[in-house]
């Protein structure tokens, strides 16, 4: 019996960890069940193959992820349809080799004009389709381009429908979600960087560092872009998620700053006077860091700054003091450029925790 509920708490942990995958797995298998009925009640060519493609293509994780989707898919479809279809039927090709002229005339504008822009990734494929596929079905190439527009319109429609109404999942609900997990991640950092300052760091470590929180602000900003999508609907808040991106940013570069400054120790004649000091700042502002990222999630109004200015207060006077009693006019100069360096850091890093402070709020009240 033990075993039994063992494996029902480990199942339950699973979809609440995997809940997200789990809708996006249901909203894929709904529409594409629609998109083939649909297809077939239509009678398109192929048994609606692309319809169903492009259902799987446009529904993604988000409303915001589904509506960038269908418009880029749309864009190029048309576009490489518009385009495939017109070369097709005005330049003649009856043989393998002028078969390959008009595939090359086809592909090759479509191919730069998806480097350009990422709306026309799905116009050299269309091409492809309209040139090739007029032949696999026996039809011209004005009607296979026809069918191609037609088949991405329902699809594409049909996933749009489904990522709206089938346990749907907004994108600024995901980009505060994964903000959050970057502020967790960057909390955990602190201690580590901070401890350079007295015990010295590991350049590798560091940097691994700095690429985990890179890679968590890359996904962060790219569910942030979908919520810009749904901002244009009524299924979204207002709430403008770039305030928010802009301080994570700010933070991450502040993050890289006090890791640089503290890749060697501090001098031992000022170590035992701000060494404490920094810890504290670390202990202060991890605490504020993931009190700010549960209240994101939890669409509250973010925790107060006071304990993370009052340590960096109490550092700032410190260095005054160090001035004050001529230790400094001790230091080489790179043990000052350090020092120079530290300070502000920490002061960027108290107007970054600022801002953020401001971007939190702001969720809550949107």
């Amino acid at each position: 019996m033990s075993r039994i509920a063992k494996a029902f708490r480990w199942a339950a942990a699973l979809v609440r960890e995997r809940k997200a995958q789990l809708r996006l797995s249901v909203r894929v298998t709904v529409a594409v069940a629609l998109t083939f009925v649909v297809a077939q009640f239509v009678n398109i060519p192929l048994g609606g193959l692309w319809a169903v493609l492009t259902a799987v293509v446009v529904t993604q994780m988000s409303v915001g992820g589904s509506l960038k989707a269908a418009v880029e898919y749309s864009v190029g479809t048309l576009g490489g349809a518009l385009y495939a279809g017109a070369i097709a039927t005005l330049v003649p090709h009856t043989t393998e080799i002028s078969y390959l002229g008009v595939l090359g005339l086809a592909v090759a504008p479509l191919a730069l004009l998806a480097a350009i822009s990422p709306n026309f990734r799905v116009g050299p494929f269309t091409a492809v389709l309209v040139v090739l596929g007029s032949g696999a079905i026996h039809i011209g190439p004005i009607a296979s381009a026809s069918y191609r527009v037609f088949e991405v319109a329902i699809g594409g429609g049909i996933g749009l429908l489904v990522s709206f109404l089938v346990l749907p999942a907004r994108a600024h609900v995901l980009a505060n979600e994964a903000a959050a997990d970057m502020i967790d991640l960057m909390a955990s950092s602190l201690h580590g960087l901070f401890a350079g300052f007295t015990r010295g760091s590991d350049r590798a470590t560091i940097q691994r560092i700095q690429r985990s929180i890179g890679e968590a602000f890359a996904r962060f900003n790219a569910i942030a872009t979908e919520a810009g999508h749904e901002r244009m609907t009524r299924f979204a808040d207002r709430n403008d998620p770039q305030p928010l991106a802009r301080a994570l940013l700010r933070l991450r570069h502040d993050l890289i700053m006090i890791g640089r400054a503290g890749a060697t120790p501090l001098s031992a004649t000022v170590q035992p006077r701000l060494g404490p000091l920094l810890t504290r700042i670390a202990e202060t502002a991890d605490d504020y860091l993931r009190a700010t990222g549960a209240s994101l999630i939890g669409r509250r109004k973010a925790p107060s700054l006071s304990a993370v200015n009052a340590a960096l207060d109490n550092f700032a006077k410190e260095i005054a003091a160090l001035r004050r009693d001529g230790v400094t006019r001790e230091l080489s100069g790179d043990a000052l450029e350090q020092l120079f360096a530290l300070g502000f850091a920490l002061e960027q890093m108290r107007e970054t925790l600022k801002d953020l402070s401001a971007s939190v709020t702001e969720c809550a009240q949107s």
